[in-house]
């Protein structure tokens, strides 16, 4: 440790600290704009000047490192003089704009200009004018000469997105930050550029001139589209969601979030939101009070339980669902007699072990993997939070090795990819599994050939300390899941890698915890979407896009005599007999647990919209109106307690006696029947489907959701 004196102050930091980290250590704020805490330094704003006794002016506080009895004086007239005098420079060309700019109230330039500003400029001359560029439908840059090259933005799409999109062009007062000639912003992290820049020179396209930042409430909440359980601050006008932003967690989301948890609130607001309880009535869609519709439902489900027996009902529920609603569902079926309830609609394989199956270590430890092998996952859109905390492994020496059927771009380094199509990837772990071996003279638990890739592979993994089996959502999807789970188990076994899966949604772990899953002699989804349900129950999913089953989905269950779809949209009206309106996750209180098995609880940011419920709030009537026990619950808490595992006993990630990725190794080697069936980045759920700016991105043109609910209805 290294102990300076700062402003009086005797602090102690780590050797190879700069002053700034001194400062911050010490509480002391020093005023800056280029320099971010997850960035590199770059030194170029020098508006953080500080006055350092011995040296012969002052000095950028990001960029001095500190030594043994160094003397800092951060408040100095010397400093400040220093400071004021970078600011008349940062404000000679800026544009006297603020009325009208998005980012007033929240610009960094804006509060430090009230401090080190002066009141008049001594700049006659005509200000600098930079035409505006555009990068695609999320990020604005029509404002850019009020861009004070930062660079933020562009270390950021270096260091953490993996991809340098933006740069700087030309040299002093001609210097630009432009994308590449005719190039998009395409990165599907982009939209953190919007909160690091400290000007309002990149702004939200979706969010611009709808709202001031002192107009809105700010919400805490839970991303619920993938297993990462970004925490978010959702904010507020008028009872409607205006914009959404990260909430730091350090172990979790850090202060990013993916373009999906950050754009996706406008389909919350779109025209496709279902609003009122509907029955269809001869063919045609009517709606219905809450009472009618809960009615026919329950007298529909007695008459076809009497009909054909408990077994004929079923429901597919979505494992982007809270806890509650999932764990309330699998009570109403089995309340009735059934034990037909899956939330796994993307599965081509149903064999299950004891226990959840979830992410084998904590979030925060994919940050210091040292060796990582990725089964079967675009790990880039697949989880794009936890591919950057890769990423940022790979930046410190991580060997990263893939097994998948094709390459693709993960802005990183891939030291080995074992490239094979999807029915051999059982093949390509044994043939591992026999390099294992091979290195530690011990039998492998299937035949194999330890080709030229698999022993790379192998000795990447027998190597370093720190390091992990990250089986994708191809792997989780496949057909032959439970022998790569089997096979990936024995390989870290041997190697002392963590095994785990990069879990699909927001509450694949919950879905598993609240027991969404078929009881003995129930059916899978798969056997429910093949025609097995006279009554189905459709909880916040779409089957033709959320199921392995796709289009044949619609016919299966056309053939029901009564479906009814629980959803926050107008969805599966082709089949449907009656549509309830639930809340979607701002609307609603409950709990997603994430990949890690992290618990995480929120609460409503807006009320209802129209005639919207809670799902488990009409899944509880329901069930009362079935005279079915155990259903007297008045709020989410009262579900979580009753499920044993509210958030403040839950650990940090949950231990291995709750969850586990144990499988008995018995590897069937013979061709997949099918290709695993992997959603686009931008068609994971209902809610990103229907997000405007998000549709018009190049992930969603690559990838795109067939058609709408909307185009379906007429």
């Amino acid at each position: 440790m290294i102990e300076i004196e700062l402003d009086g102050q005797k602090v102690e930091v780590s050797e190879g600290s700069t002053v700034m980290h001194a400062a911050e250590k010490a509480g002391t704020y020093i005023p800056h704009f280029c320099y971010h805490k997850k960035l590199s330094i770059a030194a170029n704003c020098r508006m953080c000047l500080v006055e350092v006794e011995k040296a012969p002016k002052p000095m950028p506080a990001c960029a001095t490192p500190v030594t043994q009895g160094m003397v800092v004086h951060t408040k100095s007239n010397k400093a400040i003089k220093a400071q004021k005098g970078v600011m008349e420079f940062l404000l000679i060309n800026h544009p006297l704009d603020c009325p009208i700019c998005d980012q007033g109230g929240e610009c960094q330039l804006q509060d430090l200009a009230v401090g080190y500003g002066a009141s008049g400029s001594r700049y006659e001359e005509e200000k600098r004018v930079v035409f505006h560029k555009d990068v695609g439908p999320l990020i604005s840059m029509e404002e850019m000469t009020r861009c004070i090259h930062c660079t933020r933005c562009i270390r950021f799409g270096q260091e953490m997105a993996g991809v340098m999109e933006l740069g700087m062009s030309h040299r002093g007062e001609h210097a630009e930050i432009e994308a590449f000639v005719g190039m998009t912003v395409d990165s599907e992290l982009s939209g953190n550029m919007i909160d690091i820049c400290p000007v309002g020179a990149l702004t939200s396209k979706p969010f611009r001139y709808s709202a001031r930042t002192w107009e809105l409430s700010r919400r805490k909440s839970v991303s619920p589209h993938d297993s990462t359980g970004a925490n978010l601050i959702v904010q507020v006008k008028n009872n409607k969601v205006m914009r959404v932003v990260p909430l730091e967690n350090e172990d979790v989301n850090e202060c990013w979030i993916a373009d999906r948890d950050r754009f996706s609130y406008e389909a919350l607001n779109s025209e496709e939101r279902l609003t009122d309880p509907m029955i269809k009535h001869h063919g045609e869609w009517r709606v219905v009070d809450w009472q009618t519709a809960l009615e026919y439902v329950a007298n529909g489900l007695q008459q076809i339980k009497a009909d054909h027996g408990a077994g004929a009902v079923g429901a597919l529920v979505s494992p982007h669902g809270t806890l509650e609603e999932l764990y309330l569902a699998g009570a109403l079926m089995r309340g009735i007699g059934s034990e037909n309830i899956d939330y796994r609609l993307r599965n081509a394989e149903f064999a299950y072990a004891p226990g959840a199956r979830y992410l084998g270590t904590t979030i925060a430890a994919l940050s210091q993997l040292q060796r990582v092998l990725v089964v079967g996952s675009n790990l880039r859109k697949d989880h794009p939070l936890f591919a950057q905390r890769i990423r940022q492994a790979a930046r410190l020496g991580c060997v990263v090795n893939a097994v998948n059927a094709q390459e693709a771009d993960w802005a990183m380094p891939v030291l080995n990819t074992l490239q094979a199509p999807a029915a051999h990837w059982t093949q390509a772990l044994a043939d591992i599994a026999v390099a294992v071996g091979g290195e530690k003279n011990i039998a492998a638990p299937a035949s194999g050939t330890a080709t030229v890739l698999a022993q790379a592979i192998a000795k990447s993994l027998l190597g370093g300390e720190r390091k992990a089996i990250l089986l994708g959502n191809a792997a989780a999807h496949h057909a032959q899941a439970s022998s790569l789970l089997s096979l990936a188990n024995w390989i870290g076994e041997q190697t002392g890698a963590t095994v785990g899966y990069l879990t699909e949604a927001a509450n694949t772990v919950g879905a598993q915890l609240a027991g969404a899953l078929p009881g003995e002699g129930g059916l899978n989804a798969g056997q429910m979407l093949g025609g097995g349900l006279k009554a189905a129950f459709l909880l916040n999913n779409e089957p033709e896009f959320d199921s392995v089953a796709g289009a044949a989905s619609a016919e299966a269950l056309a053939r029901c005599e009564m479906v009814v779809t629980l959803s926050p949209f107008k969805a599966n009206m082709e089949f449907s007999d009656v549509l309830l309106p639930i809340a979607p996750f701002t609307e609603t209180s409950g709990t997603f647990v994430n990949a890690e098995g992290r618990v995480q609880s929120f609460h409503a940011v807006v009320r209802p919209l129209g005639e919207t419920r809670p799902a488990w709030k009409v899944l509880r009537v329901l069930a009362n109106m079935l005279k079915l026990p155990g259903f007297a619950f008045e709020s989410s808490q009262e579900v979580l307690d009753h499920m044993h595992l509210n958030n403040a006993e839950v650990p940090a990630w949950v231990p291995a006696e709750r969850m586990s990725n144990a499988c008995q190794v018995d590897v069937d080697l013979s061709a997949c029947p099918l290709e695993p069936v992997v959603a686009g980045i931008y068609q994971l759920d209902g809610i990103v489907r229907r997000a405007t700016a998000l549709q018009l991105t190049a992930d969603a043109r690559a990838g795109a959701w067939p058609h709408t609910a909307q185009e379906t209805l007429t």
